[in-house]
């Protein structure tokens, strides 16, 4: 294995003051170093790069093109080192991490009211909550339980089917004020808010009803249905959405239903987990919180 060309972290520190100041004596005074010892690290970091990294013009600093693109990488690092380390502080020595990957407007509608107690009852598992599209988490090894959208078959996992779905038309209360939706045609004359996880879904629910449509590809498209439903909200459009998503706001009556077809969706919700970690103690206690079975 070659060997890695990883500069000391003091370097890092050393160079990211010193381009931050553009000055060698007030990057050591905040470093509580010598003017002499920044510019000994600057220079074998420039050495070991094989590129100048500053301009000396004049008394004063000036950073190369090599310069600016390194000070960008040596950025993340050093901020993400910092994330990293505080991350550690939250932590008792007792405590076990759950990652856990969840589709965002799942997560936020399904996922997190249903935990609610669970740190309670499992005071040394510290929830770690991610935003993931697909379970690739798990065989990355980023998640130890993954809740997902699809057919329900994922190489070297154990899938829980949770429940299926529907979904509706939505829109404001006042996009219909003028009088209800006769039929698709009407829905189809209105804004659509396009979904981009199901790009499809408008021009499915139209052939179920035996309407064809040019309109069914186009409109705003929203990363997810959580901001495709606060666009219906504010009365951009009609978003094509799961009916458990947008149950709080029918039932308020702060959306309402554009036009009473329901599809069901060709897939399943489902919560994942590595098969070898069926009998992993903090895998095993979500599950059993969350109430499936398999």
């Amino acid at each position: 294995m070659s060997k890695r060309l990883v500069p000391s972290m003091t370097a890092l520190q050393c160079f990211e003051a010193a381009a931050r100041h553009l000055n060698f004596t007030r990057a050591a005074q905040e470093l509580h170093l010598t003017q002499s010892a920044v510019s000994k690290q600057v220079a074998q970091l420039e050495e070991l790069l094989r590129h100048h990294l500053f301009l000396r013009i004049r008394r004063r600093l000036q950073l190369t093109p090599a310069g600016a693109l390194y000070l960008a990488e040596v950025n993340k690092i050093l901020t993400q080192l910092d994330m990293s380390s505080r991350y550690v502080l939250t932590y008792g020595e007792q405590t076990e991490v759950l990652k856990v990957a969840t589709q965002p407007s799942f997560g936020v509608r399904w996922l997190i009211p249903r935990l609610k107690g669970f740190g309670k009852r499992h005071p040394n598992i510290h929830l770690d909550i991610r935003n993931e599209m697909e379970p690739f988490a798990l065989l990355q090894g980023s998640a130890d339980v993954v809740f997902f959208y699809g057919r329900g078959t994922w190489p070297g996992a154990t899938c829980i089917e949770l429940f299926g779905e529907e979904v509706v038309p939505v829109c404001a209360p006042e996009l219909i004020s003028d009088g209800e939706l006769k039929g698709p045609a009407d829905v189809a004359a209105r804004v659509l808010l396009q979904s981009t996880s199901r790009p499809e879904a408008w021009h499915e629910w139209f052939l179920e009803q035996g309407l064809h449509t040019d309109n069914s590809y186009q409109g705003p498209r929203f990363d997810t249905f959580y901001m495709a439903l606060s666009a219906a909200q504010s009365g951009c459009g009609v978003a094509l959405v799961p009916r458990y998503l947008a149950s709080r706001e029918l039932a308020e009556g702060s959306l309402v239903i554009a036009w009473e077809h329901a599809m069901q969706s060709p897939g399943k919700h489902y919560l994942a987990y590595a098969e070898h970690a069926a009998e992993v103690p903090k895998v095993r206690a979500l599950v059993e919180w969350i109430g499936v079975g398999q």
